[in-house]
């Protein structure tokens, strides 16, 4: 027979459980960024290939490796200390947004996210977006 005591603190782990696991799954989630059409429906100017993956994957070990990881799951040594979680660039969320929305948020950035405006210059980002596109599952 279980006891009221017993009923209440299954009752009360269970409601904990639950709570963490919405909490987990919530911070995966990227949050909602708005692209000005512009940028948007910009096109690549950059062909894709070896040469221009090889450029890319520079890129991306010097920058973004450590909070988007080696192979794009967000799982970088950075990462943990990030409050949001940098995103899985193998998903369909990430695979399905266009070459020109990755432009704008890698030029532009936002809150934790730095922006690459005057660091790289337009080309080594368009390389980047390019070498990203591999990690497609």
């Amino acid at each position: 027979m279980i006891t009221m005591k017993k009923r209440l603190v299954r009752t009360v782990m269970v409601i904990a459980g639950v709570s963490f696991l919405c909490l987990y799954v919530n911070a995966q989630q990227p949050k909602p960024w708005d692209v000005p059409a512009e940028y948007k429906n910009m096109k690549n100017p950059v062909a894709k290939g070896e040469e221009s993956n090889k450029a890319g994957l520079a890129t991306y070990t010097k920058f973004c490796a450590s909070c988007h990881g080696k192979t794009g799951l967000g799982d970088g040594v950075k990462a943990r200390m990030l409050k949001d979680f940098p995103g899985d660039f193998s998903g369909d969320y990430f695979q399905n947004q266009t070459d020109g929305e990755h432009f704008y948020k890698t030029k532009f950035g936002r809150n934790e996210m730095p922006k690459f405006e005057g660091k790289l210059s337009d080309e080594n980002i368009w390389n980047l977006v390019n070498f990203m596109r591999t990690f497609k599952k």
